[in-house]
C-alpha cells in the first residue's frame, strides 16, 4: 500500500491506498468538499495510519486508530473515494476539536461568523444568496465545519463552496450547482446561531430567542453535531449507484463528551429562531441586527 498525508475537512490524516487505486476523480472532486481533498506524498512509519482503502467488497472495519475501508473498483477509482474518507476522518476532525454540521454559514462584513440552522427546504441557502447581496461573505452552503480554537474560542471553517437552487420553473429537475462567491478564507469566530424557517405563510419576519435551549432544540443540536460520526449514509458503490451505505462504528466517548461540550457553548453565543415569509425579508432582518449591534 502507498501512504498518503491527506488534508481534507481542515485536518490532515495519514491515508493509504492499494498501489493501483487512481485517486484522480476523488481529486476533482476535491474543490466541492468542506476543506478541500488533497493528497501529498507521506514518509509515515508504519501503524500510524487513519484511513485504508483497499479493493474489495464493500465494507468497513477498524479499531480505535486506523478505518478500514473495502470499495469495489468501480467505487474506489471514482469520486466515492472522495466522499468516503471525507466521513471516515471525521473522528479525526473531533479529535482535533472540529465537527462537520448541516448547516449554511457566513461571514459578517465586521468579520464574524453566523451559522443558518434549519430543516431542508427551510431557506438556508437562498437566505445567504440573499445577503451575499447585502456584502456579507459565504463561509459554506449545507456542510460546514464548527470547532473551537484560540483558547476554546467557537469558530465556523469554510464549507462546501457550491449551492445547488431547485428551479421553480421544473421542481422536479435536478437542482444545478453554482459557486457561491464571494467564498470564506479562513475560519471566522461565531457571532451567531440562527434557526432559519422561510415559508409563504407567514405574514411577517420575525426573531426569538431560542436560549435557555428546550429539549427539543438540545436533541436536534445533538443529532445534527453526531450526524457523520454516527455513520450518515454514504453510497460505496459510486454516487451513481444506490444511495446508502453502512452505519460506521467511528465515535468514541471522548468524541461524544465534547460534542456535548458544544451544545452549552452554542447556547452562550446568541442564539435565536427567525421565521419569514421569503428570504429577502429574513436576509432584511439579518442584517439590519447585525447592524444594531
Amino acid at each position: 500500500m502507498i501512504r498518503h498525508r491527506i488534508s481534507t475537512g481542515h485536518v490532515s490524516a495519514v491515508l493509504a491506498l492499494d498501489e493501483d487505486l487512481d485517486p484522480t476523480a476523488a481529486q476533482a472532486l476535491g474543490p466541492f468538499l468542506p476543506g478541500g481533498w488533497n493528497l501529498q506524498p507521506s514518509s509515515a512509519a508504519a501503524g500510524t495510519t487513519d484511513v485504508e482503502v483497499t479493493v474489495g467488497d464493500a465494507g468497513i472495519t477498524g479499531d480505535m486508530r486506523t478505518v478500514r475501508i473495502r470499495l469495489p473498483r468501480c467505487a474506489a477509482d471514482s469520486n466515492t473515494l472522495a466522499y468516503v474518507t471525507y466521513t471516515a476522518l471525521e473522528r479525526a476532525r473531533q479529535h482535533h476539536r472540529k465537527v462537520t454540521v448541516h448547516a449554511t454559514a457566513l461571514h459578517t462584513p465586521g468579520g464574524q461568523s453566523v451559522l443558518l440552522f434549519g430543516a431542508k427546504g427551510s431557506g438556508k441557502t437562498s437566505t445567504a444568496l440573499a445577503l451575499a447581496e447585502r456584502g456579507w461573505t459565504h463561509a459554506g452552503d449545507d456542510l460546514v465545519v464548527l470547532g473551537e480554537y484560540h483558547e476554546g474560542v467557537l469558530a465556523v471553517w469554510p464549507g462546501k463552496p457550491t449551492a445547488a437552487l431547485r428551479d421553480q420553473l421544473q421542481p422536479l429537475a435536478p437542482k444545478p450547482q453554482q459557486a457561491l462567491e464571494p467564498f470564506a478564507a479562513g475560519p471566522a469566530p461565531l457571532g451567531w446561531t440562527v434557526r432559519l424557517a422561510v415559508h409563504p405563510r407567514l405574514a411577517t419576519a420575525s426573531l426569538a430567542p431560542a436560549t435557555p435551549l428546550s429539549v427539543n432544540e438540545r436533541l436536534r443540536l445533538h443529532e445534527n453535531l453526531a450526524r457523520y460520526i454516527a455513520g450518515l449514509p454514504t453510497p460505496l458503490n459510486g454516487v451513481d449507484g444506490m444511495p446508502y451505505g453502512p452505519v460506521w462504528p467511528l465515535d468514541t466517548p471522548d468524541c461524544a463528551r465534547w460534542r456535548s461540550h458544544l451544545i452549552p457553548r452554542l447556547a452562550d453565543t446568541r442564539f435565536d429562531y427567525l421565521h419569514a415569509p421569503n428570504p429577502e425579508e429574513a436576509a432584511d432582518l439579518l442584517a439590519e441586527e447585525v447592524q444594531v449591534r
